[in-house]
């Protein structure tokens, strides 16, 4: 039996004395820890270690022990650290025996983020459990559908029943409602034995709203120096910023080595502020890197909508989200103008051959969305995979008002067009659940707080919107579904029942197809590419064409009519590998003429005898 136990410094640790419980709470004189046995409670006083710390070894608690610090005298408060909170939030943490569990996959190293095309799927309504376990059941139509990483949004403990997890309050703990932590273990295994990468949205910006009882008796993890959309920011950098750092270097750590994720992906890293050196993102890197990441394959990703390029250029992040080309493929689609779509209106085209060519579209412009503040850094000197590029995600979906997907909203021989963009390009993609198969179900944004919370969500949520037009109408506002009604919840589960018809099936066909043709022909030539020249032209309104010089010295060539005319293009040279036309534009392209809304790739030199079959070169509908 192959156990993994990651040595936190802090929480519930099992020793063959008992349990050592330790915390850290720098704004309290003393601490109590109460262990709960039955309906039998009792309070043992914990000893002070210096430096905000206390420590109480107890013999009778064992795996499975409830258990709960008691703060400024009567308050009970469940571990920070806890691996499990089986009572929510405001319950009391269980003692966890990490290495209870027995893995299986001492052979996996993980695969080279090359290879990656990644899954993001939210747990709870991904399948009809609502479960890790029910996502373990839907990893062999992953695997089939040409996925290589799943993407789990973030799964620690967040307040109420339904979340989308980014309102978690205790970092180290998988959510109850989810399963417990064995059955996040078994999840991660039963990917790998499938070849399956498995990667972890993490929170390092702010705690949630409820539950997080921090500021009671460990003021100093939060300051007053920065302020985030959320409040006072995490203290990184201030006064007994030591610790919190440690806090969330060792989870990044825990989450990597316990449950053996393949990676993580850091959200929304322009919010954590921190002026010392090193940055924290910097140190994380660092110490995952010389730690886990020397043994294997490990991913670490970040979302900065910043557009900072330097945490690339140093190769601690593997890849960041690319927001500007879901944004100029998003405009392509559906014509919207408002909020930050109106800094892709004036040229999608050309953003979006910026995307495909050098990373960002916005490296140092001026963003008008932004109050005309400048946004980004030069990408040019970074691999085209140190770029995630999607059409849908969480926030993309969610983020609207009704939650909308990109197929309800936008044109589909548009969208069928930048979905072969995207999913055949150098970067690496990123489907959203549901994706796949133009799923009929919306994602929108739903929680669970209590009833102190429920009334200012709903009334922030409706505010959001105030800058875009549709909304200015207090009618059009009042019709916002109310996140924390469980009809919003439920109504964001995949209906997998769709799949039953043909015109769902054959979108699942279309994205099978493409992301073999991926797999057989791209992603081999894909290593190496660090510094080769990449070109792109707008040619004609709605006309894109691009090129790149693969790893192992083979062209790639792209030619793209996003508008809803035929326009004159000579084709691309080497084999047409791809070609998505519509059946109308077919005898025009054999006449330089590109039709509407149509897709050609083309590779050159020929590819080696292995490589006979032409995959996707008759029309793709």
């Amino acid at each position: 039996m192959l156990a993994r136990t990651y040595g936190m410094p802090y929480g519930a640790r099992l020793t063959e004395q008992g349990v050592c419980f330790r915390l850290w709470a720098p704004s309290c004189k003393q601490v109590g820890l109460r262990l709960a046995d039955g309906q039998h409670e009792q309070v043992l006083a914990m000893d002070a270690r210096g430096g905000g710390w206390f420590e109480l070894t107890a013999s009778q608690a064992g795996a499975g022990t409830r258990y709960r610090f008691e703060v400024n005298g009567d308050l009970r408060v469940p571990d920070p650290a806890s691996r499990f909170n089986p009572d929510d939030v405001h319950g009391a943490s269980e003692v966890i025996d990490p290495a209870a569990f027995a893995w299986q996959d001492a052979t996996w190293r993980g695969r080279s983020w090359e290879e990656a095309v990644i899954y993001e799927l939210h747990v709870g309504t991904f399948s009809p459990e609502g479960t890790f376990t029910g996502v373990a059941q839907r990893l062999d139509y992953l695997v089939e559908l040409g996925v290589t990483a799943i993407e789990l949004m973030p799964v620690a403990d967040f307040p109420g029943t339904r979340n989308w997890g980014y309102d978690g309050v205790l970092p180290y703990a998988p959510d109850s409602r989810y399963g417990r932590p064995d059955d996040l273990k078994a999840l991660v295994q039963a990917a790998h034995a499938r070849g399956l990468m498995v990667l972890l949205d993490v929170v390092y910006n702010h705690f949630g709203p409820e539950g997080n009882y921090l500021h009671v008796y460990a003021k100093d993890f939060f300051t007053e120096h920065h302020h985030t959309p959320w409040g006072a920011a995490i203290n990184f950098d201030g006064r007994n910023s030591r610790e919190v750092r440690e806090f969330f270097i060792h989870n990044a750590m825990y989450w990597l080595q316990e449950y053996h994720f393949d990676g993580l992906r850091l959200d929304a890293v322009h919010a954590i502020i921190d002026d010392s050196s090193p940055h924290i993102l910097i140190e994380l890197a660092r110490r995952v890197h010389a730690g886990i990441g020397r043994e294997r394959h490990v991913h670490l990703i970040l979302e900065n909508d910043a557009n900072s390029a330097r945490y690339l250029e140093q190769e601690l992040y593997v890849a960041q989200w690319n927001d500007d080309i879901h944004h100029a493929l998003h405009v392509l689609a559906t014509g919207e103008r408002d909020g930050y779509y109106m800094d892709y209106a004036d040229d999608p085209v050309r953003h979006l051959g910026r995307c495909l060519t050098e990373g960002f579209a916005y490296q140092g412009e001026v963003s008008a969305y932004r109050e005309q503040t400048v946004r980004g850094e030069t990408s040019t000197n970074l691999p085209l995979q140190a770029f995630v590029s999607f059409l849908q995600s969480h926030d993309q979906a969610g983020n609207r008002a009704f939650g909308e997907r990109i197929t309800h909203i936008g044109q589909e021989d548009v969208v069928r067009a930048a979905v072969a963009v995207y999913l055949l390009a150098p970067s690496i993609p990123m489907l959203f659940m549901g994706e796949e198969f133009a799923s009929k179900s919306p994602f929108q944004f739903f929680c669970d707080f209590g009833e102190e919370l429920r009334k200012a969500v709903t009334q922030g949520r409706r505010r959001e919107f105030a800058r875009f037009a549709r909304f200015n109408d207090a009618t059009m506002e009042a019709a916002i579904p109310d996140p924390n009604a469980p009809q919003t919840f439920l109504i964001s589960k995949i209906d997998w029942s769709s799949l039953e018809e043909e015109k769902h099936g054959g979108w699942l066909d279309y994205y099978r197809k493409l992301l073999k043709l991926r797999r057989d022909v791209l992603m081999p030539r894909l290593p190496g590419m660090k510094g080769r020249p990449a070109q792109f032209e707008v040619f004609a309104p709605g006309g894109l064409r691009v090129q790149w010089q693969l790893g192992d010295g083979s062209t790639l060539r792209l030619l793209a009519n996003f508008s809803r005319e035929s326009v004159r293009a000579d084709l691309p040279g080497g084999r047409i590998v791809f070609a998505s036309l519509p059946d109308s534009a077919s005898s025009d392209t054999a006449k330089n003429t590109l039709g509407p809304c149509s897709v050609v790739w083309a590779l050159e030199p020929l590819p080696s005898a292995s490589e006979t079959r032409t995959p996707g070169s008759a029309n793709e509908q």
